[in-house]
């Protein structure tokens, strides 16, 4: 059931809805001035991008913000890269440390 946007010719107001059945597009109207004189809109989109590829576009010399290392993901990944960059294998250890960090249960081992 996909949520399609909609741009009024009439009045320019933009709106959104929900289609059901593949007949409810031809029924809609205008939220703001009851026009069915509309304009389907193509709406943003994201796509999911695997953790080789986010290894491969990042960039570790890069600066970045405070904001960029209090996020335990960030630092994982930047971590990740580096040692690939350096040619370094750590071991299956080190990823292991690695993922939990970037989850965040890492801090559980020393909170105990």
């Amino acid at each position: 059931m996909p949520i399609y946007e909609y741009r009024c010719k009439r009045c320019d107001g933009e709106f959104n809805t929900l289609i059901i059945r593949s007949g409810d597009e031809l029924r809609i109207r205008c939220k703001m001035c009851g026009s069915t004189e509309l304009t389907r809109l193509l709406s943003r989109f994201s796509y999911h991008q695997s953790e080789e590829s986010r290894l491969a576009e990042f960039d570790t010399r890069k600066s970045r913000d405070d904001t960029f290392y209090k996020d335990s993901r960030n630092v994982g990944l930047w971590a990740k890269k580096r040692a690939k960059d350096l040619g370094v294998d750590l071991g299956p250890k080190f990823d292991e440390v690695v993922d939990r960090a970037r989850t965040g249960k890492i801090l559980e081992d020393y909170e105990k």
